[in-house]
């Protein structure tokens, strides 16, 4: 069996893992949801996710998501719902912790796959498409739009 040390080494480097291939937390990052800091967000949730797992030895999965439903919400305004970070620490307290290896193991696998991916398509030369010039557009001055009882109706021609 395991140190409590190693233990506790093992278990943050599984969070770590969890959250950064979290799809959601992926999506709410590279689309800005948490603003121009979303990856530094990101870097911290993992360190509040990991503490608050340390500081609440009873926690029961519906804490654990609602935890992190409102962090989601708080610093990424996402709403959010996903069983796979309670489902790790419940085999951290049950002390299965090889199969939290194997977890986290697949996870890292699937992590540099997908980053090989993303590798290949950034080496692939872009392509270009080949238009033929066009008769230039002719403008129309567009009738300014009517008001009826306060509101603004734009009539389409």
């Amino acid at each position: 069996m395991a140190t409590p040390a190693a233990s506790r080494v093992l278990f943050s480097e599984a969070v770590r893992q969890v959250l950064l291939s979290w799809p959601v937390l992926q999506i709410a990052v590279d689309n800005g949801f948490g603003g121009v800091y979303g990856t530094q967000k990101a870097d911290w949730m993992v360190d509040v996710v990991q503490q608050f797992f340390h500081d609440n030895a009873d926690l029961q999965r519906g804490e654990v998501e609602d935890f992190l439903s409102d962090i989601m919400n708080q610093e990424f305004n996402t709403v959010v719902e996903d069983g796979s970070l309670p489902q790790m620490f419940s085999q951290w307290q049950q002390g299965a912790l090889q199969t939290l290896r194997n977890t986290i193991d697949s996870l890292s696998q699937k992590k540099s796959e997908r980053a090989k991916s993303d590798e290949d398509e950034e080496d692939e030369e872009p392509q270009v498409m080949e238009c033929e010039p066009s008769a230039p557009s002719v403008s129309r001055k567009a009738d300014p739009p009517e008001e009826e009882d306060g509101w603004t109706v734009v009539k389409k021609k």
